[in-house]
């Protein structure tokens, strides 16, 4: 079927949402919008799905949604003899919409709903999972995109999001699916009145809650009394952050009136990634003006938190492996002073994240693995020591995307639990007198200077699309043999191995995945990956030298390197737009 037969399918079948009515007749005479909406279908991954909202298959709308959980509902009954399934949802533009449609999607499966009732953050998610005993869930939520997005994330019993191998059984459900004729759904209403769509009550959010708390290292003693400025990014966070830090004692709190309410549209904040500095603006304005010491940040979902400390030159941003490093030390640090670090010690870290946590887990006797980016992979190691009965082994998981998780109650990135954590280490040094970027420059001259940088490449589109793999068969075919004037010690090819200087081969004991990683001389490093959940290309720079500006100036002989790259020698790929992110 021509992709204008698809679009001549869905003008006539289409008709569960106004909105997708109304754009379908628009583009009527507007064959590149049509193409852009129908060339593929949004692809399903461990992450789920995740597009722009709108009409047709390469679109986020009640079709796609319904289409997506058929296929999972399918699976899901032929996994377990009396599936449930736990809905959570942000603030995104339709998400409480999208939610409803999977609810009555699985209801009419026969599938047993549990449903937050209004929005949550996507750990609480991974929590209720777990503590309802479901066969899976989902969260609607575009987790940091902008507004124009929306997204469907896929998780299992264990509370994780799916593994490559169900990703790609529950696709081929989903691919035999006809979303005009083959999806069973039960009207909402009517499920709730008939008891087969149930809504998570507060005794759940309290159980999760708890938990968070239960992860909590700061001694009582410790004045918890700093002044703190917390956003939700007009997002799901407003539901637990400020609740969770008031009731373990961080009251003096201030919200931003701008970024108080649920609000897909992010009307202050059009990227709402804590990763940004734009996207904290508004907060920062905020600390400015009420004198606060610390600000934190959550993203629409709140599986991410950024924070930001006043300094001397006013606030200073940490980025996400900083943070990631300071809690991993201050962690380590207060647990062997309780004297509740268990015996092996387990630490997870991915492989764009700094290499300076190899030197913090060896200080501590921490044994630390290695995964794939992606939280899911942290959590899939959680689930590997809950097997052999050891997960109290585990201490802490980090990514350099500003995603934390010191406990095995959730198993995800959690920003209610990462908030908590950042104002325990914020109040403890400040008891001592010590900004936590005095603490920072401490651990550098410890273990070195290590400085990192992402850049985001956009690839828009089929052609772009095209483009971002030529690039990534360019690179496999013909590896660099030198970046920044640094000669590649070694190749790592996620879908086959690495390949040292003079030749050798050695396996890479982790799933396949499209990934390219140099390293180089001196322990610096390049990893090169298309993201999951973007149409874009990601690549991370990690330096390290005896300063943080000689760390500086090799990043930047590393991006001039990268830009000639993706621009000038490899795929034809100059129409790509770069965003540098910090």
């Amino acid at each position: 079927m021509s992709m204008l037969d698809v679009y001549l399918l869905w003008r006539e079948l289409a008709t569960l949402d106004i909105d997708v009515v109304e754009e379908l007749r628009q583009i009527a005479n507007e064959p590149a919008q049509i193409e852009d909406r129908f060339y593929r279908e949004l692809e399903f991954g461990t992450g789920g799905l995740r597009g722009m909202i709108g009409a047709g298959i390469n679109r986020m709308n009640v079709h796609t949604v319904a289409k997506a959980t058929q296929g999972y509902s399918q699976y899901i009954n032929a996994k377990f003899i009396a599936p449930m399934a736990a809905i959570a949802y942000d603030s995104r533009i339709k998400s409480s919409r999208f939610a409803q449609a999977a609810a009555e999607v699985f209801a009419g499966n026969g599938i047993q709903v549990w449903m937050y009732p209004q929005i949550m953050p996507t750990p609480s998610l991974s929590f209720a999972v777990r503590s309802l005993g479901c066969s899976g869930g989902i969260v609607i939520t575009a987790s940091h995109n902008p507004a124009k997005y929306n997204g469907y994330k896929v998780y299992g019993p264990d509370g994780c999001q799916i593994t490559t191998e169900a990703a790609s059984e529950i696709q081929q459900r989903i691919d035999a699916v006809n979303p005009f004729a083959d999806v069973l759904r039960i009207d909402f209403e009517e499920g709730v009145r008939s008891g087969i769509i149930r809504i998570i009550g507060e005794d759940t959010i309290r159980r999760y809650l708890d938990a968070v708390a239960g992860a909590s290292v700061l001694p009582r003693t410790v004045d918890r009394g700093v002044s703190i400025v917390y956003t939700p990014l007009n997002g799901a966070g407003i539901n637990c952050v400020p609740r969770c830090l008031t009731e373990n004692g961080f009251t003096n709190i201030v919200i931003p009136d701008e970024q108080h309410e649920p609000d897909g549209n992010f009307p202050t904040c059009p990227f709402p990634n804590p990763e940004v500095r734009e996207a904290l603006d508004v907060g920062l304005r905020w600390a400015e003006q009420t004198g606060s010491e610390l600000l934190l940040a959550t993203d629409p979902d709140c599986d991410r938190v950024g924070a930001a400390v006043r300094s001397r030159d006013g606030y200073t941003l940490i980025n996400g492996n900083e943070m990631g490093v300071l809690l991993f030390d201050f962690i380590c640090r207060m647990r062997l002073a309780s004297g509740t670090m268990p015996k092996h010690p387990v630490a997870v870290t991915t492989i764009v994240t700094t290499p300076m946590a190899k030197r913090v887990a060896a200080k501590y006797g921490v044994e630390l693995i290695d995964v794939l980016t992606g939280f899911k992979f942290i959590g899939e190691q959680i689930g590997l020591l809950e097997s052999k009965h050891e997960e109290t082994r585990y201490i802490f998981g980090f990514e350099e995307s500003y995603g934390y998780l010191s406990g095995t109650f959730v198993r995800d990135k959690d920003a209610v639990n990462a908030s908590l954590l950042i104002c325990e280490l914020f109040a403890y040094y400040k008891a001592q007198g010590k900004s936590l970027l005095d603490v920072l420059d401490t651990l550098y001259e410890q273990f070195g200077f290590y400085q990192s940088r992402l850049l985001s490449f956009s690839f828009d589109g089929s052609t772009g699309f095209a483009k971002m793999n030529a690039l990534m068969a360019s690179l496999r075919d013909e590896p660099l043999s030198q970046i920044a004037g640094l000669s590649v010690e070694a190749v790592a090819d996620y879908q086959l191995s690495v390949r040292t200087q003079d030749g050798k081969e050695e396996p890479i004991d982790l799933p396949k995945s499209n990934v390219i990683r140099f390293f180089l001389l001196g322990g610096n490093e390049v990893v090169i990956r298309p993201s999951g959940t973007e149409p874009k290309l990601k690549i991370y720079l990690t330096a390290t030298s005896d300063s943080k500006a000689a760390c500086v100036k090799l990043l930047d002989e590393m991006e001039r390197d990268m830009n000639a790259t993706v621009y000038e020698d490899r795929a034809s790929a100059r129409e790509s737009v770069l965003e540098r992110q910090p």
